[in-house]
């Protein structure tokens, strides 16, 4: 049965994570397969993306050879502590977890470790903007640390074979129309000073220590720019728009837009996603940057509510409609790009990047996920 054929056969969220994970790992066997036996370190996998890029490298590791696993260890500072899913796979001892804040440099007896993933970032709007501070430190500190752990490892153990950093579509602001959809080589609009500023920023600016530390030092670094992902393991009280709608739709009220809804986006499943991120960070240039995310389709935010509406009446029996209010936020929309839409056409040829999960069974997956995740709880 492929798994995104045959939705209606998933009930409930175990099942839409277990499809979700086989998905992944059969399209990663070559990846997977170059990792064996070596050490992998992900910062910040208690979050969003964490939560698949975890669970699809221990999913691996229960049908691999033992001379096949791959070796993984989370860093987080669990400000909001540890998750659930993942107290249960420490339980199982089938991860290590360590507790550390990125803005502070690895402890001497780290490692060593052959793949390093940086995803320790605030990436919700509405939190940036809130805590911009830690949002740049978590970024330009956070992976300077980094740089200078693999730097350190290459001259005295096992080198680094490769360090991904996750950047942002937020890095072209809002592209002028000719640019859209845009492509890696659009240098951006965006703005220094802005309340999207420190998030913005200070990922342009680890995109610039990222090509430094690879023409001065070698380092095998990566970047992604992920363009809208959403899906299992973003909390529904993220923020975002997605989870927004999902909160409105099992509160049993009208899904709230504060906006007209015109600002269009393409959007991603966190599977997808999760797929791109792994090969760039095996199979991707040094000091290279590529969009992951879906082409098509470009639809606006209001289009998405009624999509999202229209799933959960024949799903769950939803009886809300989509309607409109002013945030009471001033700077809500302030820097809001007005379309975002990627060019893949890169991953595509170097990295073998093929999203397929369609928008429809992407958002039926989600909101599966949600039915079983209403309380914002961890997941």
């Amino acid at each position: 049965m492929n798994p995104y054929t045959w939705i209606e056969a998933m009930v409930n969220s175990h099942d839409v994570v277990t499809g979700d994970l086989t998905y992944i790992c059969d399209n990663l066997r070559d990846e997977f397969g170059r990792m064996a036996g070596r050490n992998l370190l992900i910062f910040g996998g208690a979050g969003f993306l964490g939560y698949y890029l975890v669970q699809s490298v221990l999913h691996w590791n229960t049908t691999a050879r033992a001379a096949d696993r791959v070796r993984l260890t989370v860093y987080d500072s669990f400000i909001r502590g540890v998750p659930s899913w993942l107290t249960k796979l420490r339980e199982e001892r089938a991860v290590e977890l360590v507790r550390h804040d990125i803005t502070k440099p690895l402890p001497e007896q780290a490692g060593p470790f052959h793949y390093l993933v940086h995803a320790a970032s605030i990436a919700s709007p509405a939190y940036y903007r809130k805590y911009p501070l830690e949002t740049v430190d978590a970024n330009v500190t956070g992976f300077r640390n980094l740089l200078d752990y693999c730097r350190r490892q290459s001259d005295v153990r096992s080198p680094v074979e490769g360090l991904l950093f996750f950047s942002s579509s937020e890095i072209y602001g809002d592209p002028t129309p000719e640019n859209i959809p845009t492509p890696e080589t659009y240098r951006g609009n965006v703005s220094c000073t802005g309340p999207r500023a420190c998030y913005d920023e200070a990922k342009r600016f680890c995109e610039t220590l990222c090509g430094i530390f690879t023409s001065q030092f070698g380092l095998p670094v990566k970047i992604v720019r992920p363009f809208n992902n959403y899906g299992p393991g973003l909390k529904i009280s993220d923020r975002r728009v997605l989870p927004d709608f999902a909160r409105d739709i099992f509160a049993g009220r009208d899904i709230v837009l504060l906006s007209d809804g015109s600002p269009k986006r393409t959007f991603c499943y966190v599977a997808d996603a999760a797929m791109g991120y792994y090969k760039a960070l095996v199979k991707g240039g040094n000091g290279e940057a590529y969009n992951i995310g879906a082409e098509s389709p470009e639809i606006s935010i209001a289009e998405l509510a009624e999509r999202l509406a229209h799933i959960a009446r024949d799903r769950f029996g939803y009886a809300g409609r989509v309607v409109r209010r002013a945030s009471e936020d001033t700077k809500y929309l302030v820097d809001n790009p007005m379309r975002r839409c990627p060019v893949i056409a890169k991953a595509k040829a170097q990295l073998g990047y093929r999203p397929t999960v369609s928008l429809r069974d992407g958002l039926e997956r989600s909101l599966i996920w949600y039915n079983d995740h209403r309380e914002g709880e961890e997941a």
